[in-house]
Formats: C-alpha cells, sequence, structure tokens
C-alpha cells in the first residue's frame, strides 16, 4: 500500500511539462498527503526561476491535534502565505512552529512572513549562522533578481531559537523529533523525525529525482558517512526529500550515496592517472544524466569534489 501510494505521488511530481502545476496559487504544486496528517507542496526540481517563483523545494507541514507544525519557512513572504492559506484549507489548528531545514534563502526567506504572524522559527545553530551571514542577503537579492514582484514583502529574520543536537517536540499526541544527524549537504542540516509514523522530512542530506549540488566547504565522505550511520538506522518507511516527490530509502540512498560515492571513485581514478582541474570537470557522469538539474551541477560537481579530495 506505501509502495502504491508513493507511485502515485511520484508521478504526481514528476509531471513537469507545465511551468505551474498550481497555476492558481504562487505555489509550485498544491500540497499532497505524505501520510496521515503529513503533508508536502513538492516544488519544482529545477533551479528557481520567476515561473516557479521560488518554489523549488518541498514545504511540508505536521497537523497534530495542538497545532501545526511547517517544515521550511519557504524562499519568500508570499510562499509562505500561500502554503498558509492551504494549510487552512486542511485545519482549523493554527500554525504553532516553523522549522528551517538548513540556512538556504529557500528555506529561512519566508520566516518574515511567519514571524509577522506571530509564529516563531527554529533552526539549528549552523544553519541560523550561515542564513544571517551569506546566505540570507544573497539568498535574498537573488530572489529580487528572479522572482520579481513575487519577492514584495519578503526580509532578513533570524530563526527565533536554535539548537545544536536535537530538540524534542511534543505537539498534541504527535511526537516530533528535530535532528542534526551530522554534517551533510550544508551547515546545519535539520532532518524532522516523525517516529510513530516512521516518515522522515530529510531535507538536503537526501536526494532522489535532482542531483545533489556539492557546495565548497561540503565534506563529501562526511554526508556519505552521515547518510550511512546516522539515517539509514533509522529505517524510515517514508521519506521526503529536499527536493522531489515522496519516496523510500532505496531510492534516496542509490540518488545520493551512490551518487556522491560514484564521482568521488571517478575523481580518485582521474587523480591517480595524473589529471589536473580542468580536465576533472569532465569525468563520465553520464549514469546520472537522468537527474534534474544535471546540465547545471554534473561540472560544478566534479571540480568541487576535485579540489576536496586533492590533498586527501
Amino acid at each position: 500500500m506505501i509502495a502504491a501510494a508513493l507511485t502515485v505521488l511520484a508521478t504526481t511530481a514528476q509531471a513537469e511539462d507545465a511551468p505551474d502545476k498550481y497555476p492558481g496559487s504562487v505555489l509550485y504544486s498544491a500540497p499532497v498527503e505524505v501520510a496521515p496528517g503529513i503533508y508536502s507542496a513538492i516544488g519544482a526540481t529545477q533551479p528557481p526561476t520567476y515561473e516557479n517563483a521560488g518554489h523549488n523545494n518541498n514545504l511540508s507541514f505536521i497537523v497534530t491535534s495542538d497545532g501545526v507544525a511547517v517544515v521550511n519557512g519557504g524562499a519568500s513572504w508570499k510562499l509562505a502565505e500561500a502554503l498558509h492559506a492551504e494549510i487552512r484549507k486542511i485545519t482549523d489548528q493554527p500554525v504553532r512552529l516553523v522549522i528551517n531545514e538548513n540556512g538556504q534563502g529557500h528555506s529561512m526567506l519566508g520566516n518574515s512572513y511567519w514571524a509577522a504572524q506571530g509564529v516563531p522559527s527554529l533552526a539549528h545553530e549552523d544553519a541560523a549562522r550561515a542564513f544571517l551571514d551569506s546566505e540570507g542577503p544573497g539568498g535574498l537579492e537573488s530572489l529580487r533578481s528572479y522572482a520579481r514582484e513575487n519577492a514584495e514583502g519578503t526580509s532578513i529574520v533570524e530563526p527565533a531559537e536554535t539548537f545544536s543536537d536535537r530538540k524534542d517536540i511534543q505537539m498534541g499526541d504527535t511526537r516530533i523529533e528535530v535532528l542534526h544527524l551530522g554534517p551533510a549537504h550544508s551547515p546545519g542540516d535539520t532532518q524532522v523525525w516523525l517516529p510513530d509514523s516512521k516518515v522522515l522530512i530529510a531535507g538536503d542530506i537526501a536526494f532522489s529525482e535532482r542531483m545533489p549540488p556539492i557546495f565548497q566547504g561540503t565534506c563529501t565522505p562526511c554526508w556519505i558517512e552521515t547518510f550511512e550511520t546516522k539515517l539509514e538506522p533509522l529505517d524510515p518507511r517514508i521519506i521526503v526529500p529536499g527536493h522531489g516527490a515522496p519516496t523510500d530509502l532505496e531510492t534516496v540512498r542509490h540518488a545520493t550515496v551512490g551518487y556522491l560515492t560514484d564521482l568521488r571513485a571517478k575523481i580518485a581514478e582521474h587523480l591517480d592517472n595524473g589529471g589536473d582541474l580542468s580536465q576533472a570537470y569532465y569525468v563520465d557522469q553520464s549514469q546520472w544524466s537522468w537527474m534534474d538539474t544535471f546540465e547545471e551541477l554534473a561540472t560544478k560537481n566534479a571540480g568541487v569534489v576535485f579540489s576536496e579530495m586533492e590533498f586527501e
């Protein structure tokens, strides 16, 4: 039954022919129920554009008997406002908390809307620091450039609360574990684990349909280790990745650990053969060309991993 439901969700999320699958809203797509009481508005798996209004990550929420917890503030005031309108269609419960999955603009810039509604936000301390230092100002500038009028109202608002390793929340009869499993995609990567339903809102530690971006400063062996030693033992039934349709552990393991391991092996071979950076960009990644954003990220990723591995 779970597999069938995930297939339906994946089919819905992969209908990429239309630039916007929810023209009645600034959201790229309407929220879908991933599991009882757990919803996600699945963003585009392409880069942020005017057409998708920056909704290119997943905006999730958990409806409990004593309020709603939102996962990701959204890339803008208007996206957060649109998500709030969808929540109100589903429940009369008030939004009590916003959890930011990392320090990037599309996770935190919408905090400005939520703060204006009196809703506090929670982030890992490293994510909050990255947002205030660079990701927030850079993200806001980028948002204003591509989103134009859809950037109106958005400002930089720091999270109201931070945590270091984990934050356990009891909201009504629902247990919510906010986790920092370890170093992965970006500083302060945060996972939201719902142990009773075994659903993991994984954020950017897990990718499925979209190629994982690798940043300067990303530790790829650390990412692999965190995934294998901390995420996999949770044994989630359903994973909501940071980008793309809800899916299962095997799928995100292949697209995340499989990709990172393969790219590191290709770069290691390149280094062993005396290859330099200019050639490293073109190591063979063709087996991953099915992933969205392959054209934008593959060569960049190879260059970053070369620089990381050159002196390992």
